[in-house]
């Protein structure tokens, strides 16, 4: 497939802080779904028979915790592996026929005490054949807290998955993570060539760090961004637009080719040509940054010095005050050494 059209679906959250029970999250989890599926119909419609790929908000199936413990979200918000919430949103793939990202907490048994947010990709045909697991986090588990036994477990190819498709090869970025060029660059290596970043973030006119990042991670990458914000949060606290707007395409040249502004919206739609993406990889001059890279300089800096460290969570409890303080002795550290000048 030579080109294909991709929306990033900018639809509103509807949270599940509020719900009572498991039950009553699970039915609001539901309704959700049923929702995305007409607005997938429509906007595939609307948009092209040529649409492939839909790439969801972040948060859009529960909202995110607020007040709620590690217990206390896990056992209300999270899905299990083999999910029927996954079930649902793979009938909507295979309905129209699209390659559909999305994100959403999730649960491990190998894990049973943690949750780990995880961006999603199911195929055409209703399969889930990308998870990847959030890697940064300021108040929830990653695979870093307990990296030696999640790589035990899964391997260290599990990090970074892209799975290589016939519209391209695709990865995904959540969140905050698109400020991470590590994390990205990573993907790259392994061959990703869109990346599919879900997020919920505050939308301005002037640039924020994050779309800087976006077009930054696309240019430095040679990739496509497709970033999928919220059209705002309803059921919390927080004023529901907060997260509303500034959805986008970015092409491998680091340019906006589509772009939305706040409300639901399936504005933010292009044509994805995957060909020119590989015929300008392939081409000789300045700017093939990725043949460029000369990542033998950076490899010996990076494996001598730790910031925040591996294996945090390992014999610990995980809630919100061990990611504080764990934060707070990292910079104490980096002060200690010379990285960082405490303020008179």
């Amino acid at each position: 497939m030579k080109s294909y059209r991709a929306i990033a679906l900018q639809t509103k959250c509807f949270a599940v802080n509020l719900a009572k029970t498991k039950e009553e999250a699970r039915q609001i989890m539901r309704q959700t779904v049923e929702r995305l599926s007409r607005q997938i119909r429509a906007s595939c419609n609307f948009v092209g028979k040529d649409t492939k790929l839909v790439v969801l908000p972040e948060y859009f199936l529960t909202g995110f915790p607020l007040q709620e413990s590690i217990e206390e979200w896990r056992d209300k918000a999270c899905l299990e592996h083999n999910d029927e919430i996954y079930e649902l949103l793979g009938k909507i793939a295979s309905e129209n026929s699209i390659y559909l990202c999305g994100n959403a907490y999730e649960i491990d048994e190998n894990f049973p005490e943690l949750y780990f947010q995880t961006c999603f990709i199911i195929s055409p045909n209703g399969e889930l054949i990308l998870r990847y697991r959030r890697l940064n986090s300021m108040f929830a588990p990653t695979p870093h807290d307990i990296l030696d036994k999640y790589i035990e477990i899964y391997g260290i190819e599990s990090l970074f998955p892209v799975a290589k498709t016939e519209i391209g090869n695709l990865a995904c970025l959540a969140s905050e993570e698109i400020l991470y060029p590590e994390i990205a660059r990573c993907l790259a290596m392994r061959g990703a060539e869109v990346f599919c970043h879900l997020t919920s973030e505050a939308y301005a006119k002037s640039h924020s760090p994050k779309d800087v990042a976006k077009l930054a991670r696309a240019y430095e990458n040679m990739a496509y961004v497709i970033s999928a914000n919220s059209a705002g949060i309803a059921n919390i606290p927080i004023p529901e637009n907060s997260a509303d707007g500034g959805s986008k395409i970015i092409d491998y040249r680091g340019l906006v080719i589509a772009e939305t502004a706040q409300g639901e919206s399936m504005g933010a739609f292009a044509e994805i040509d995957i060909e020119a993406l590989r015929r300008n990889r392939c081409r000789l001059g300045l700017v093939n940054l990725l043949s460029r890279q000369r990542f033998e300089l950076y490899a010996p800096f990076y494996s001598k010095h730790s910031f925040y460290p591996a294996n945090n969570l390992i014999g610990k409890k995980a809630e919100r005050s061990h990611f504080i303080e764990t934060q707070q002795k990292v910079i104490e550290k980096l002060i200690q050494e010379g990285v960082i000048v405490q303020p008179e």
